[in-house]
């Protein structure tokens, strides 16, 4: 399911959001409520939940791995593709530094990229157009034609 070879080519992408986060744990909530409100107009066909949990994973992700010596801030874009949707979130961590885990039962952390592998039908890490790192993933079909 996963796709970290960063493949995303084909047509430009038509943006449709975008937000701009402070780097602290309310606006992982912040992000899930915006999110469900701005996709809204767009009428997508998957499940606006699913993406609103797969970004909740991303955000904290960007929020506990970013890094700088400057203020900073978490990036989420979403864009239609053409029939898909493609959701970003960048960070000013290292592309290096983003790993699937593999959590045992009992570890309280780690399995957010393995909820987006199982969700999405694909997602890409590598090094952020805006600096840092950005984490994607893609919903297929999200608008039927």
């Amino acid at each position: 399911m996963g796709d970290i070879s960063g493949n995303l080519s084909g047509p430009d992408p038509a943006p449709l959001g975008a937000m701009t986060l402070n780097p602290l744990p309310e606006s992982v909530s912040l992000a899930r409520r915006w999110f469900r409100k701005f996709i809204a107009p767009y009428d997508p066909a998957c499940s606006v939940d699913d993406c609103a949990l797969m970004i909740s994973e991303l955000v904290t992700n960007a929020i506990v791995y970013g890094r700088s010596d400057e203020p900073w801030v978490v990036r989420v874009e979403w864009f239609r593709v053409q029939n898909s949707l493609r959701v970003e979130v960048h960070n000013p961590g290292f592309p290096a530094n983003v790993q699937m885990r593999r959590p045992e039962a009992n570890d309280a952390h780690g399995r957010g990229l393995l909820l987006v592998d199982s969700i999405a039908d694909s997602w890409h890490h590598g090094p952020s157009r805006l600096g840092g790192t950005v984490v994607s993933f893609v919903v297929a079909d999200a608008w039927p034609s």
